[in-house]
């Protein structure tokens, strides 16, 4: 396969972008990059400097901050793929915590917060041979990518994967907080100004609701190959 392409795979939370993306980008050979985890990243910095909390949400503070962010990704041998580290700081399982999830929509929506990562993705993504997650991969930082998918599913059904998720882990949660994250994550994804979750008119829209993870990646491989072999 010399013919080099770039893959762009947004989505709702929880239907399996990283998943599948990590999969697609392992068989191909090529870059994997969770722009989620550049977003869960910086909310975490911020999360620390108290700057974003439950109760206080600063965006002056949060634009005098970006400078002293950075945001890169290491790759690991042992999981296959590159874990996204904050200042040097791997941060791959901190950024996944309950706390974190619950701030990372509004901090997505901050406008300087995203043009600084879309510039960090358009980078890291400008020689191809890339697969990109996200929620603005196909619409705003590769509008021109030779592949996109829409990944979605049931509210509950994802609800459902995350929670197992957080409870395979060790987290104490409850599935109607998870679930009540899930429908909040999605409301402000979608209504935000800066560049909202929606579908890419070219995109191919996969509702994986009753899929299992084979068959998803079945499924994705073959349209990648595919676009590969045009």
């Amino acid at each position: 396969m010399s013919k080099k392409i770039t893959i762009a795979i947004d989505g709702y939370s929880s239907t399996g972008k990283s998943t599948v993306a990590k999969q697609l980008a392992a068989e191909l050979g090529y870059v994997y990059v969770d722009t989620g985890a550049m977003y869960r990243a910086v909310t975490l910095y911020l999360m620390r400097k108290m700057i974003v909390t439950n109760t206080n949400f600063d965006e002056e503070a949060i634009l005098r901050q970006l400078p002293f962010i950075n945001i890169g990704f290491v790759f690991n041998k042992e999981v296959g793929y590159g874990e996204v580290h904050l200042n040097n700081e791997n941060v791959e399982k901190e950024i996944r915590l309950m706390e974190v999830s619950q701030q990372v929509s509004k901090v997505a929506a901050v406008p300087d917060v995203r043009k600084m990562l879309v510039k960090i993705q358009q980078e890291i993504g400008k020689n191809k041979a890339v697969v990109m997650d996200g929620r603005d991969i196909g619409t705003v930082v590769f509008p021109d990518a030779d592949l996109k998918l829409f990944m979605t599913a049931s509210t509950e059904k994802r609800a459902e994967r995350r929670y197992d998720e957080l409870k395979g882990r060790g987290d104490e949660v409850k599935y109607e907080d998870v679930l009540a994250n899930v429908k909040e994550r999605d409301y402000l994804d979608t209504t935000r100004e800066d560049s909202p979750l929606v579908k890419a008119e070219d995109a191919i829209e996969i509702d994986n609701s009753d899929m299992n993870l084979e068959e998803q990646f079945e499924k994705v491989l073959k349209l990648a190959k595919d676009k590969i072999e045009e």
